[in-house]
């Protein structure tokens, strides 16, 4: 398929809208609204003992939320990879020394541009701990024998994805 044309229509901070028309190979045309996103990434770090997971508050839906570490890729020129380093020392205070990349999905393609990488972050040591100030972010370490009940709390897609590769990982 072949994007033809491409209007923004709403640019906020964090996404914005645009009616894009694209041409398949058979001729025909479709005009689709598409949220655009950067991208973001999702930590899974991990020690002998815990998942370190954090609980924050999502307006979007009302609730707080238990998630993996995560964030957007919204800093020019930061790889994914020390977009995700950056997030885990901001939102844990954790740096790891081993990482390694476990998957890359789109949230929700029909609709939205992005894609969500995750990884793997292990040999951890404590950093210093500078939340972003507009953040509302609690630490939660889960016990890593007690990783299933992690699952059936979590309703956010990346974390849920990423637990449920990690368990599979770890069997």
């Amino acid at each position: 398929m072949e994007r033809i044309s491409s209007k923004t229509v709403y640019q906020g901070e964090i996404a914005g809208v645009r009616i894009d028309r694209f041409r398949h190979e058979d001729g025909s045309e479709v005009e689709r609204e598409v949220v655009s996103h950067p991208g973001a990434v999702a930590v899974i770090a991990y020690d002998d003992v815990h998942v370190y997971l954090v609980r924050q508050p999502r307006e979007a839906v009302g609730e707080t939320t238990l998630e993996l570490p995560a964030g957007k890729l919204d800093v020019p020129g930061e790889t994914p990879l020390d977009c995700a380093r950056r997030e885990l020392a901001e939102e844990v205070g954790l740096a790891a020394d081993e990482w390694s990349e476990l998957k890359r999905f789109y949230t929700s393609p029909g609709l939205i541009e992005e894609q969500v990488i995750v990884y793997v972050a292990s040999h951890l040591h404590w950093v210093e701990h500078r939340p972003d100030p507009g953040e509302r972010i609690e630490v939660a370490p889960w016990p890593l024998d007690d990783l299933d009940r992690a699952i059936e709390v979590c309703e956010d897609a990346k974390s849920l994805i990423g637990l449920l590769l990690f368990r599979q990982m770890l069997r």
